[in-house]
């Protein structure tokens, strides 16, 4: 009976309140059973299966796309939009799918690492692609045990696209610099339209790279002092990078393979990836305008679905308007994934 094994775990150390929570009861409930019916289980389950529920079947099908080749090292909350667009295909929603992939031991977690949170600085508002844009510098291990490739990447905070990128081998403001006017010579940008945001370390703030911005007419913007996510979207941005499948394991052998594998990685974050702040479109399509048409066409399947299968709908489906201005950082919010 519960309550003899929850007495039981007691009597070994183990606090009532974890020795209920290991047999799935609330501490409360297991002592209302104790005191009033000598510690049976008073669980009866549902009657009758939901009318809505899914079938084995239907299951079936989930675990079977969501363990394919194609979409095994993909979110749940991508393969929903990307099979909505490729297949014209609605399964469930994201979290019928999880509820599924739960119970089938399908869930974990690739890291013990979790996303910073905390306060955000003064924001800049981008109403469309580059107004915004933020830069920083990551490491990427090289072979020789203690030194470092270095990652400078430029992101568009409006579309997300990453606009300008290159792997050096040393952090210096003058490399930063050339990647700045670089990135405006691509993306065409005119004077007086951009904010260029970033912390506070020395390539960022070097004399070179402030001389070089004001040359081009570009507003420069500043983390606050020791804070260290005041650039939340770089930092997003990282993560993914290094939590990519296929990310090395081992130090890069040169920086030759470093920059082919972070041209690849480019390439496939901004043609490929659904981003999960852009209503699961790519970046690309965010930049050039074409997100619109591809969230519509989502919405009219959607209504669709609801409309072939009400029973499995008690609201309106899913948003999928185009998502408006983006602000650097507001206050208030988490970190946004990347």
């Amino acid at each position: 009976m519960i309550v003899s094994a929850v007495a039981e775990a007691v009597a070994q150390g183990a606090s009532r309140k974890e020795a209920s929570d290991l047999v799935g009861v609330s501490g409360r409930t297991e002592q209302r059973w104790r005191k009033n019916r000598g510690g049976e289980d008073a669980r009866r389950g549902p009657k009758s299966t939901p009318k809505h529920a899914l079938t084995a079947e239907e299951r079936a099908e989930i675990i079977a796309i969501v363990t394919s080749k194609e979409f095994r090292n993909m979110s749940v909350r991508q393969i929903v939009p990307l099979l909505a667009d490729t297949r014209k295909l609605y399964l469930a929603s994201e979290s019928t799918i999880y509820r599924v992939m739960h119970e089938a031991g399908l869930m974990t977690h690739r890291e013990h690492s979790r996303p910073s949170k905390g306060s955000k600085p003064n924001c800049h508002v981008a109403t469309g692609p580059c107004q915004v844009w933020s830069w920083d510098i990551t490491y990427l291990r090289a072979s020789v045990r203690g030194t470092f490739y270095y990652l400078y990447l430029v992101l568009d905070i409006w579309s997300r696209k990453i606009v300008g990128w290159a792997v050096h081998a040393e952090e210096s403001t003058e490399l930063g610099a050339a990647l700045a006017e670089q990135a405006v010579r691509d993306e065409d940008v005119s004077p007086g339209q951009l904010v260029w945001h970033a912390d506070n370390g020395a390539p960022m703030k070097g004399a070179t790279m402030l001389a070089t911005l004001q040359r081009l007419g570009i507003a420069a913007s500043f983390s606050r002092p020791n804070v260290s996510d005041d650039n939340a979207a770089c930092e997003a941005i990282f993560r993914t990078l290094k939590y990519r499948p296929g990310y090395p394991r081992k130090p890069f052998a040169s920086i030759e393979d470093a920059r082919k594998w972070v041209e690849n990685f480019v390439a496939w974050y901004n043609r490929e990836h659904l981003h999960s702040a852009l209503r699961y479109v790519t970046p690309s399509d965010r930049h050039l305008g074409r997100d619109k048409a591809i969230l519509a066409a989502r919405h009219k399947l959607y209504r669709a679905a609801q409309k072939a299968t009400p029973r499995r709908w008690t609201g309106p489906t899913r948003n999928w308007t185009p998502v408006g201005d983006v602000t650097l950082n507001p206050k208030g919010s988490r970190t946004e994934a990347a």
